[in-house]
């Protein structure tokens, strides 16, 4: 199996390196990326662990960009994460990471729902590459016993439209695709499903966009046999995994979308597309 869009504790991950790759190997993959947002903070760990459990971990990615207004997630693949440039535009990302969760943080507080962050926000200083973001905010709501579960946080608070909702400000799609390129990655969109991103993705793809998330755990039987077709008539690469976080409540298990064989060959044979600058 091939799951290409796993997360850990350098950011809303629940599982550490050593954890998900011993999920990894139980769960029989022989192909793995770790894509924690905006960070890469696990990478050589999730690749010596990897490795004694026989598993080819990729250097993985997934950067937040902003486009009018809407969130939109762009996974890197086979990145150089020492690049000076890349290492550089992502901790500017986590700086607007901490601004924003302060800021929700705030409206909660607003609305009488007091949380505490310190223990996130001292890990995130600690920890150097550690990244933060609404999931953490989630989890102080739960502990705080505002909300019963994370996914009521984000249904009934955190998400868009919702009352403690702080839109993010950040680079746009374009950027963040050729900051993927500079470091010698290719860029996937991720999980188009969700984002309602269909009509900007033919514009992504003149901007050099290389692929897009066809299997994904969000993406029902229909959803992936259009990203699919997309993917064929606009000359896309195709990259698939489970978005697993570890977190129980949202009940994604690890491998529960995997990329296929075929199309994880052609990636792989892709991956020197563009060399680092």
């Amino acid at each position: 199996m091939i799951d290409l869009h796993l997360h850990t504790t350098a950011s809303d991950g629940r599982r550490t390196p050593v954890e998900l790759v011993t999920e990894a190997a139980a769960a029989g993959l022989a192909v793995m990326a770790v894509t924690d947002h905006d960070t890469m903070a696990s990478t050589d760990d999730v690749r010596q662990l990897a490795a004694e459990h026989d598993i080819d971990a990729i250097a993985g990615i997934e950067i937040t960009a902003v486009d009018e207004g809407r969130d939109v997630h762009v996974l890197g693949y086979f990145l150089d994460h020492s690049h000076g440039g890349l290492v550089e535009f992502l901790s500017a990302q986590r700086d607007v990471r901490v601004k924003r969760v302060r800021a929700i943080a705030a409206r909660l507080a607003d609305l009488n729902m007091l949380i505490d962050l310190r223990p996130a926000l001292l890990e995130v200083s600690l920890l150097p590459g550690r990244s933060i973001g609404r999931p953490q905010v989630a989890r102080a709501m739960v502990s705080a016993g505002h909300v019963s579960s994370t996914r009521e946080a984000f249904d009934q608070w955190l998400g868009r439209d919702r009352p403690a909702f702080v839109p993010r400000t950040g680079s746009r799609p374009e950027e963040v695709i050729a900051t993927i390129h500079r470091a010698g990655g290719l860029a996937s969109l991720a999980h188009p499903g969700r984002t309602s991103m269909d009509a900007r993705i033919p514009a992504l793809r003149d901007a050099g966009l290389d692929a897009i998330e066809v299997y994904h755990s969000d993406h029902d039987g229909a959803m992936t046999a259009r990203y699919h077709r997309m993917a064929r008539a606009l000359d896309l690469l195709m990259t698939g995994g489970s978005d697993y976080h570890g977190d129980p409540q949202h009940g994604v298990p690890l491998g529960a979308a995997t990329l296929p064989d075929d199309a994880w060959q052609r990636l792989h044979a892709a991956r020197h597309r563009h060399a680092a600058t």
